[in-house]
Formats: structure tokens, C-alpha cells, sequence
């Protein structure tokens, strides 16, 4: 089938366009904000590639007519850049959703990925029946973005816990990866709120969800999951904790006296996708080793080229 990937130039769309180029004819359009050359290595695969902004109506609407399958992944992610340019994080991130809605087809399957941070803070096990608590204009967009697809009924939405792993187009500013550049850099972490807990979710397995709803589209469709490591609801003293295991030296300290900015904090139920069917493969574990491994290259080079802030 034909496969549409708007933002697939990033950090989840170099990782999934690589994946679906196995069975599928992929377009990625992507406007390269960030100068990423994340690609190159598929073009052999015969990827097809446009250039261009999710916020040209006319352009996206166009090819959204010519696919069979269409995964929007263009997003103004977190909520410093959101908070950075707001009018330009309601534009990607809700209006470009909205504006491939409107042309969609019965015939069409749409896949979007949305957040955890929709849930916000909470002391219950959360599930997709938990209701939205979003903390910032980040996850406000993408609830937006959510219940307009759902009111079409024709869409899967995917509520990914915090991704981690080594991707052609890196990100050194999420938690995971984060706190293992910190680690091996510093040799220290300063922990605010360590108690907070997230769940998360390999690059690779979140590719691997989008190839399973492709797969099992209409059993379900006009349906949300959470996808996330069911072994992987930690709280951030646990991560580095964890982290410490393969860098025996690395200090761990815990501020007390200062808080995060980031407020999410919850305890998050994989257990509808599970049920389906899909259960992830590549844990924190591998996750680490491969950072580990894998941040040499970033060190080396200037690591501005792999953060979204």
C-alpha cells in the first residue's frame, strides 16, 4: 500500500519509514527544521521524499488523496517548544490533523500518535478510559488532536509512553536518553521529584505498533491504546537506578528542594494493546546498552544537532 508520513524525517519517522519500506511504497514530507539527513540511507529502499510544511492545506490535502495509509507525525513535541511559539504548535499539531481528517476517505487508514503527557498527573492506574489532565499546551494540542480524529471514527490513535532508543535521526532531550548522555558526559544526576513515575517505550517498538495497526486495522479502528513497556513504569530515581547498573560510577543525587516543571506523574495500563495482540520486545535494558554504545558519535559531534528544544 501506499504509505504517507508527514514529519518522517524525525526522530519516530526515520525509525518507521525505514520499517515500513519492508512491504510498503513510503512517502515521507517533511519540511527538515531541523537539517536532519536522517533519509539518505533509504532512497536504495526506494523512498520517496517532499518536501514541505504540514501547514500548505492545498499540498497536504493532495497527497493525503493519493495514499492508502496516512501516519501524521509532524509535531511541535514537548512543552518548551510548544511553549516557545504556541500559534505555531496549535498549527502542527492540532490544525494539520484537522485538515487531513476533513479529506479522509472510508477507504483511507489513519494512524496518529498521541502522548501519555494527556494524562498529566494522577494517583490512579491509568487507562484509556482515565480522563485527559493535560499540563501544558503540548498535551492540550494533542487531546485536541485526538478527539477530532476519534469524531471521525475513522482513525487509531496510539498514546505513546516517553519513546527512548537509538534512531537516524537522534534526540538526546528525552528522559530516557537524556539521563544516559548525562550519565556518561557529567557522571552525575541531580533528580527533581524523583518519585514521579513514567512508563516508556522502545523507537523500535513504536514502529513496530504502527506496522500491527496497519495489519489489524479494522478490528481497531476508531479505537485509542496505550503503548508502553508494562515492565517499565518507573520512577525516575528507579531509571537512574537502572542506569547505574551499566554505569557502575555514575552519582546519583536527589534535589529536595527544587521542583521539576515537568508535573506528569503516572502509573500507566498497557494492557488493551496487550490483549490485542502486541506486546513490545526491545526493554529498557537493551535500550541503555545501545545509548551507551550509540553516544560516542554524539559526543563527538554537537549534540544541538540532536535535541528538538
Amino acid at each position: 500500500m501506499k504509505v504517507l508520513i508527514t514529519g518522517g524525517a524525525g526522530y519516530l519517522g526515520s525509525t518507521l519509514a525505514e520499517r515500513l519500506l519492508e512491504k510498503h511504497r513510503v512517502t515521507v514530507y517533511d519540511n527538515l527544521s531541523y537539517k536532519q539527513i536522517s533519509l539518505m540511507h533509504l532512497f536504495k529502499k526506494g523512498l520517496k521524499f517532499i518536501k514541505g510544511d504540514v501547514r500548505d492545506k492545498e499540498q497536504l490535502q493532495s497527497l493525503v488523496r493519493e495514499h492508502d495509509i496516512v501516519i501524521p507525525l509532524a509535531a511541535i513535541v514537548g512543552m518548551p517548544a510548544c511553549k516557545a511559539n504556541p500559534e505555531l504548535a496549535v498549527a502542527v499539531n492540532f490544525k494539520h490533523i484537522a485538515d487531513i481528517v476533513d479529506v479522509l476517505t472510508n477507504n483511507q487508514k489513519l494512524i496518529i500518535p498521541n502522548t501519555n503527557s494527556q494524562y498529566g498527573s494522577s494517583n490512579s492506574i491509568i487507562t484509556e478510559e482515565s480522563p485527559f489532565n493535560p499540563l501544558s499546551l503540548y498535551a492540550q494540542t494533542k487531546c485536541d488532536a485526538e478527539k477530532y480524529v476519534l469524531n471521525k471514527g475513522n482513525g487509531i490513535v496510539l498514546r505513546l509512553a516517553t519513546v527512548f532508543g537509538v534512531s537516524p535521526r537522534m534526540r538526546q532531550d528525552l528522559l530516557v536518553n537524556d539521563f544516559v548522555y548525562k550519565s556518561i558526559v557529567d557522571g552525575y544526576l541531580v533528580l527533581f521529584e524523583g518519585h514521579f513515575i513514567r512508563n516508556y517505550i522502545h523507537v523500535l517498538d513504536v514502529s513496530r505498533v504502527f506496522e500491527f495497526m496497519i495489519d489489524n486495522y479494522n478490528i481497531c479502528k476508531g479505537e485509542v491504546f496505550n503503548v508502553g513497556l508494562s515492565s517499565a513504569n518507573l520512577t525516575k530515581l528507579q531509571l537512574a537506578q537502572k542506569i547505574q547498573e551499566y554505569i557502575p560510577n555514575l552519582i546519583i543525587k536527589q534535589d529536595e528542594f527544587k521542583e521539576d516543571f515537568d508535573k506528569r506523574n503516572y502509573l500507566v495500563s498497557n494492557d488493551k494493546i496487550e490483549q490485542r495482540g502486541f506486546l513490545p520486545i526491545y526493554d529498557l535494558d537493551y535500550g541503555i546498552k545501545e545509548l551507551i554504545q550509540a553516544y560516542p558519535m554524539v559526543i563527538a559531534h554537537n549534540n544541538r544537532s540532536f535535541t528538538n528544544l
